[in-house]
């Protein structure tokens, strides 16, 4: 007997990505242009394009491949995440051509309009990792069109009210990311979320390309917070680069350490260690600018893993039972502790590199 899929993909899903994509084909038909100019910024297409394919890989196969690890989710999760990041990184191009179109009637975009985008869809990405297994297709897509659109307006007061520098308000994704797929799970939740699913399970299969997708995103993690560095800085970008691999390298060996620890058979829990080997690069990618020595940037990895670690261990079940909360891939712990404290190490080291002691 044919499977019966569900109304959402039979009926609706089709129409609704053919209208969205048929309106995008037009949108950049008649606003969008390639910027012709082959050196803009000290940049260039040689040197950048690297780095692009860096955050390219990080997008699509680090999230992809980590979405995987519930089984009756499984390598949808891959797919899913292509057709959102896909979707989200051309509506992001729009939002963030909004100014260019106001002055100039045109948006025109090069490799860093793309890299910017591609910034924007990961925050996307980790607000769903958040609802993963529990929305439709439909659903994710216009998710992704949401939080997109909250992130760019928010990128937008942060810069012009405040005043905060473009490359820091977009590392900021990592907190916006959470706390709207918090947000998300709150309006979600049902009855009897206190019980664990029983499709909320993991096997080695899965596990083994969640891990994956893990490697992915820690191997490229340098690149994805070093992008948006000024090229005409080498020694600030060689500093990002070199400060996040610490971080991330002191992540890893603490995650190890803590999942030991709190392991009633003192053995390594993979689903554990992929909640915090990453929460280093997270936390020194919101502090970056104040770090100027590798023990600031260790420090600040080992910090972000035992904080990681402990609220992956401790208070996913108190965030579901206090605040009605169902985090499935545990955003908060990842993302959303090591980004707040990156921005509260970022205000220390700003106090403590300050002659009179004030920011």
């Amino acid at each position: 007997m044919a499977p019966q899929y569900a109304p959402s993909l039979r009926s609706r899903l089709a129409p609704f990505l053919l209208f969205l994509q048929i309106g995008f084909i037009i949108i950049y038909a008649f606003y969008i242009e390639i910027e012709n100019n082959v050196k803009i910024d000290g940049i260039t297409f040689s040197n950048f394009y690297p780095e692009f394919q860096d955050v390219n890989v990080m997008v699509i196969l680090g999230f992809g491949f980590l979405s995987t690890f519930l089984v009756r989710y499984g390598f949808s999760g891959s797919g899913f995440n292509l057709l959102v990041a896909v979707m989200a990184t051309q509506w992001a191009i729009i939002l963030m051509g909004t100014e260019s179109w106001y002055y100039r009637g045109k948006i025109r975009v090069d490799l860093r309009s793309f890299v910017v985008a591609e910034m924007c869809t990961a925050s996307a990405l980790i607000s769903i990792g958040a609802v993963v297994g529990k929305t439709s297709p439909v659903h994710l897509i216009i998710i992704a069109l949401l939080e997109v659109s909250g992130f760019v307006l928010n990128e937008w007061l942060l810069q012009t009210l405040l005043q905060v520098q473009p490359l820091n308000s977009i590392m900021l994704l990592h907190i916006f990311g959470t706390f709207f797929g918090l947000m998300l799970t709150w309006i979600l939740y049902r009855k009897g979320s206190e019980q664990q699913f029983e499709k909320e399970k993991f096997d080695r299969k899965t596990g083994l390309f969640s891990m994956l997708g893990t490697l992915f995103l820690w191997m490229f993690w340098p690149s994805f917070n070093s992008v948006l560095v000024d090229n005409r800085t080498p020694e600030r970008k060689l500093g990002a680069v070199c400060s996040t691999y610490l971080a991330l390298a002191v992540s890893a060996v603490t995650a190890a350490a803590v999942s030991a620890i709190s392991s009633p058979k003192g053995k390594l829990n993979p689903i554990h260690m992929q909640s915090c080997i990453l929460a280093g690069g997270v936390a020194v990618g919101v502090s970056m600018p104040a770090v100027h020595q590798p023990w600031e940037a260790m420090a600040i990895g080992f910090t972000a893993a035992v904080v990681s670690a402990i609220g992956f261990r401790y208070f996913k079940i108190h965030m579901l039972l206090a605040f009605q909360c169902h985090d499935t891939c545990g955003v908060l712990s990842t993302h959303g502790f090591p980004g707040l404290l990156g921005w509260l190490a970022r205000l220390l080291l700003q106090i403590k590199d300050s002659d009179d002691h004030t920011v």
